[in-house]
């Protein structure tokens, strides 16, 4: 990056349809689509690569992806289902029901794509990655980072300079191992979000910890991806140092969780036909809740 240009971010993977089928409504998410949003809103060059389906789904999601400001053209469009999330909320923390990855699953940007990679300041992968993805970015000394859920060991860590994981929120449960798993498969740095608990961070020799901020919760969707968003723009573009950077991370989940989806927007009625075609999931859990 040459003086006075602008970082050039891009996230990479995942997005959907988060359909909360108890309140008959929906929103477009995704991990790697939400940090590419929130660096956009925070003024940052930002880009999104992922995949939607030739579906009515993908002409909703790809028209938010429009109103949030991002180039539609990157996402391509493939023969197949876009994501779908269904969910049932309570007291604003969200029960996963199921998630269809349609053809995001595994995405692998095209060539033209991975040349724009290749050029980035900071690259992000969203969860469900693809681990040829992770060893061309690896290979080609790319610098990325990765969320990696609540599957932390199952993509090969080695040479990602920059890991998120999902943690506890029982306090009685330590952290440290976890970071120190993470450090010991590859990663370079460790950050792990633990919801209402807090985040913590490890690099081998630092190991830091801020509590999260005691609010009034609309909605917890997409708190760890602003989380993620604005601790990368502080730490990887910036330079603050990381109790800074998770410090004003933690601001921006909490904001988050101040409205309704990922990021800012205005939900959608859940058509019919998306009910019905998940009529069996939906029917089998009702009694759950």
């Amino acid at each position: 990056m040459s003086a006075g240009e602008s970082p050039r971010l891009i996230a990479v993977g995942d997005n959907c349809l988060d359909v909360y089928i108890d309140k008959n409504t929906m929103a477009v998410g995704g991990n790697a689509l939400n940090v590419a949003v929130q660096w956009h809103r925070a003024g940052r060059n930002a880009r999104y690569f992922g995949a939607v389906g030739d579906d009515a789904e993908a002409d909703i999601l790809l028209d938010e992806v429009a109103r949030a400001g991002l180039p539609v053209e990157d996402v391509e469009r493939r023969a197949g289902k876009t994501a779908v999330t269904l969910l049932r909320e309570t007291n604003g923390d969200r029960h996963f029901l199921l998630e269809d990855l349609g053809v995001g699953q595994d995405y692998l940007p095209s060539d033209e794509r991975f040349t724009a990679l290749a050029g980035a300041d900071w690259v992000h992968l969203g969860t469900h990655s693809n681990p040829e993805l992770v060893r061309r970015l690896v290979s080609n000394r790319i610098p990325f980072s990765i969320d990696v859920s609540t599957r932390p060991l199952d993509l090969e860590l080695r040479g990602a300079r920059l890991v998120f994981a999902s943690g506890p929120e029982d306090t009685a449960r330590p952290v440290a191992p976890l970071v120190e798993a993470l450090l010991a498969a590859g990663a370079q740095r460790a950050v792990v979000t633990c919801g209402g608990r807090g985040a913590f961070y490890g690099d081998g020799t630092a190991f830091h910890a801020v509590p999260a901020r005691r609010i009034p919760v609309l909605d917890t969707c997409g708190a760890g991806d602003s989380f993620i968003a604005r601790f990368i723009d502080a730490f990887c573009i910036d330079g603050h140092d990381p109790l800074d950077a998770m410090t004003a991370a933690t601001q921006a989940a909490a904001d988050t969780c101040q409205h309704k989806g990922g990021f800012p927007q205005d939900l959608r009625a859940a058509p019919d036909w998306i009910r019905a075609k998940y009529a069996d999931t939906i029917n089998a859990t009702k009694e759950s809740f």
